[in-house]
């Protein structure tokens, strides 16, 4: 290769290629406020979250402020001191570790307290002042690391006592986690409630799975590489898993798991919105709004789901634990098959299968494609061409091919093309999914953020089968714990189409 061809391939591969029209990061005073400070969301993800952002540069000290709010009665250390130990531990991380720290201070109040408000306002109003920020200059972003149930009061709180006092370019955003309500008519009230106090631009409601690396891999995956454009079809596509598996189980949230359950808790967001990815048509552009019109269009063209292929189940000792009802019919499990009604997809079974206290755990989406006619090699019993996108862990993406086996005869067998994140990325540190959020908050980019009406059509999918579930119509099958699930979900995918590889295994490459 000549040096001029080396050094453009160098620039080509380290360039960031950005939508014209994307929000770049404001300069100036910015204050981030997270609610339910001392609560473990805010402790295991926001906090250490905000460190890895402001440990790369993208918080700066002389122009963030970050307050902690909650119920509980500590101290500014107090709570400094319980962040400190879901921060990294290691001797050259100690002075950014404190540096950060001194960064964070803390308001007592309650959630629907005007006092509260008032004395978080002041704290943060003071700030600002301290860096002489005009008024309404000041960027405000408020994290609720809270339960649903307060959202609306405590917007309320927001909306009436510590937003920005005039639009001279500043801003007042909030960030709301899931659950987005229990079915379609509590989301529709939640999104009404906070609707009324904020405009759409200002909300950002966040699935941590839009964050992560492989997932914001898939538009550039399907976009931006002419080999799949021709493949992504009904023509040549016979089935798609996107699996969530884990090998545990409720660990002592039996309770609070109940009330939702693994289709609320699992599949109606996170793997729903890996769903959207996979099967939307290409946007006009990379513009947020162009991307969330294309997902409410493929969710808007979701059939309803069939009683039989739906399986449900829960794992025996579930209800062993004390915080869970005798008479729970929780499903712990689920594969359900969605369809859709369009050009693209007619006929091709997408599967969504999310299940606890499994054999393993991984979480992926499997393309599987359709036999090769005239099967010359008699192969096909070996296995069918597979595009493996691995979530996590092991990030990794494969092609499985049917090749022939190094030796005098002609026989064949299946191996892959692999694409290992930790073999061809060495050192390099993949950002966390909340890390990467929080940053889309601050730069005003709501691609990876779920749209009202986008939310809409999410529960109007599901809504019905959750309500007969909830009302004791479907009952779950038991199944044991680290097993692959109840026998019907396999039963199901064979129905479905989808062929196992039995001789097959994958195998993360070593460095």
């Amino acid at each position: 290769m000549a040096s001029g061809e080396w050094h453009c391939e160098k620039r080509f591969k380290n360039e960031s290629f950005k939508n014209e029209d994307e929000n770049v990061l404001e300069t100036g005073c910015l204050s981030i406020i997270v609610l339910g400070a001392s609560g473990d969301l805010a402790k295991k993800k926001t906090f250490p979250a905000l460190f890895n952002l402001y440990g790369k540069g993208f918080l700066q000290s002389d122009e963030v402020h970050i307050f902690g709010y909650a119920r509980t009665k500590i101290s500014d250390d107090e709570l400094r001191d319980r962040i400190r130990g879901y921060l990294p531990q290691s001797k050259e991380d100690a002075e950014d570790v404190s540096k950060f720290l001194q960064l964070i201070k803390y308001v007592t109040g309650s959630y629907d307290s005007a006092e509260g408000f008032q004395a978080l306002d002041k704290a943060i109003t003071e700030q600002e002042i301290s860096k002489n920020i005009r008024e309404g200059l000041s960027r405000r972003l408020f994290y609720l690391a809270l339960p649903p149930s307060v959202y609306p009061q405590v917007c309320k709180m927001i909306k009436s006592y510590c937003m920005n006092k005039s639009d001279l370019g500043g801003w007042t955003r909030i960030v709301v986690e899931k659950p987005f309500g229990k079915d379609l008519a509590s989301a529709e009230e939640l999104s009404s409630q906070i609707g009324e106090l904020f405009d759409e631009p200002q909300i950002y409601r966040i699935d941590h799975y839009l964050g992560k690396e492989l997932v914001q891999n898939l538009l550039v995956l399907r976009f931006a590489n002419r080999l799949f454009l021709p493949l992504w079809n009904r023509d040549n596509i016979d089935n798609v898993q996107i699996v969530f598996r884990e090998d545990f189980g409720t660990e002592g949230r039996g309770g609070y798991f109940d009330q939702y359950g693994i289709i609320r808790d699992i599949i109606q967001n996170h793997l729903l919105q890996v769903f959207c990815l996979v099967a939307m048509e290409k946007p006009v552009s990379l513009k947020p709004e162009h991307i969330r019109d294309e997902k409410v269009k493929v969710l808007q063209s979701v059939i309803p789901i069939k009683d039989e292929e739906v399986v449900i189940g829960q794992y025996e000792g579930y209800k062993d634990d004390p915080t869970v009802p005798d008479n729970s019919n929780t499903p712990t499990f689920a594969t359900m098959i969605l369809r859709i009604h369009n050009e693209r997809w007619e006929g091709v079974p997408f599967i969504l299968k999310a299940g606890k206290a499994l054999n393993s755990r991984k979480a992926e989406i499997r393309v599987q494609f359709k036999d090769v006619p005239g099967d010359i090699f008699k192969c096909q019993k070996q296995g069918r061409n597979e595009f493996v996108i691995r979530l996590q862990p092991s990030e990794a993406m494969y092609m499985k091919l049917t090749v022939k086996q190094p030796g005098l005869e002609m026989s064949t067998a299946q191996s892959e093309l692999d694409l290992s994140y930790t073999q061809r990325y060495q050192g390099v540190v993949i950002p966390e999914a909340y890390e990467r959020l929080i940053l889309d908050t601050i730069k005003g980019d709501q691609q990876h953020f779920v749209r009202r009406d986008e939310l809409k059509a999410a529960w109007e999918i599901f809504t019905p089968l959750l309500h007969r579930i909830d009302d004791g119509e479907f009952k779950p099958i038991p199944y044991k714990m680290g097993s692959r699930g109840p026998v019907e979900a396999d039963e199901l995918l064979e129905r479905a189409g989808y062929v196992q590889t039995h001789d097959y295994i994958w195998i993360p490459p070593s460095l």
